[in-house]
Formats: structure tokens, sequence, C-alpha cells
């Protein structure tokens, strides 16, 4: 954790001129910028302060920082996975989204592959075909879609995605549990 930076941080989120800080907690300007630049380390007494001006709590200041705010993926941050006996291959679209709300893969399905089945969940599932035609079998209920189409379901009732074409199948599967 950057110490400096996360007082700096603070104090720009409240406005506050290293001057101000200082003379609200009986310190210089430049020893403010000192310890914002990581070139002096505070006493406790003087970090409480701080924190104190800053309206901080000690274990808000130390908590773990929010996850990064990555949005571009590039191609070669992606994990790919063959089930060769199964006929499908699997790419996870945004690294560790399994610790997220939503699970984004694509997944292509070769002639006669199929994605393994699910049980019923609490699951959202929103899928989208780009090539081919997939059938979907939602507890005793069949349905297919071909490219352009899209499917929404709650994962209430078993599950299991296949290729009902020739020509292999892409789609893009996006789940709010993570289930794959």
């Amino acid at each position: 954790m950057d110490i400096g930076q996360r007082i700096k941080n603070l104090r720009m989120q409240k406005q506050l001129t290293q001057e101000e800080l200082g003379e609200r907690t009986d310190l210089s300007k430049g020893y403010i910028s000192q310890l914002e630049h990581n070139q002096s380390s505070p006493s406790m007494e003087t970090f409480f302060a701080i924190l104190e001006v800053l309206g901080e709590s000690p274990a808000a200041f130390f908590a773990p920082e929010p996850r990064s705010d990555k949005i571009v993926y590039h191609p070669t941050e992606q994990t790919t996975y063959d089930d060769e006996a199964l006929g499908y291959q699997l790419k996870w679209l945004v690294p560790a989204s399994n610790e997220n709300e939503l699970e984004p893969v694509t997944i292509t399905l070769a002639e006669n592959g199929r994605f393994k089945p699910f049980e019923p969940s609490p699951a959202e599932t929103f899928i989208t075909v780009q090539a081919g035609k997939l059938n979907l079998r939602l507890g005793s209920k069949h349905y297919t879609a071909t490219q352009g189409d899209t499917l929404y379901f709650h994962a209430t009732k078993a599950h299991q995605i296949s290729n009902a074409g020739t020509e292999p199948c892409t789609f893009t599967l996006v789940t709010t549990a993570s289930y794959l």
C-alpha cells in the first residue's frame, strides 16, 4: 500500500490543499508534501491526527483496495479449456470472472458436441449465438436457436446445451452464478 498516495487521495477528496491539511494538523505544508511523496513517515500520533482531519478511520485506511477498474481485456488475457470427450472449447473472456457477479464465456461446440449438464440453480443465464445451431434442454423442454438469436432463462431446472447442427456452434454465455 502506498500510504503517501492514499493520504493525498483522501486530502484531494476532501478538497483540501496541503497547506490547509497542515494548518488543521499543526504540520507544515512541506511536511505534508514529504508524507505524500513517501519521503517521511509520520508518528502514530501525527498519522491519527491526519486521519481524523480527513475523516477516515485507521481500519478504513488500511482496508484492501477495491478490485481493479480494468475495463478492456485483450484476447491474450483469456483462458481456453478444451474438453475433447464432450466436444467443446470454453474461453473465459474475463480473467477471474468466477469471482464476479457475471461470468462471460464463449463456447464452441463441435458437431455432436455438448456442454456439460447442470443441476438447477438460482443463476440467470444469457446466451447469444454467433454461429451454428444450438439446442437448449431446460427441464423437459427443448429450445433451438441459430446465429443472431439470444436466449435468456432462470436456471431453476436441470439444463444442457448441445450442437443441433452439422457445423460448429459458437455462442457467448453469461451467467450470474459461478457454475461453469
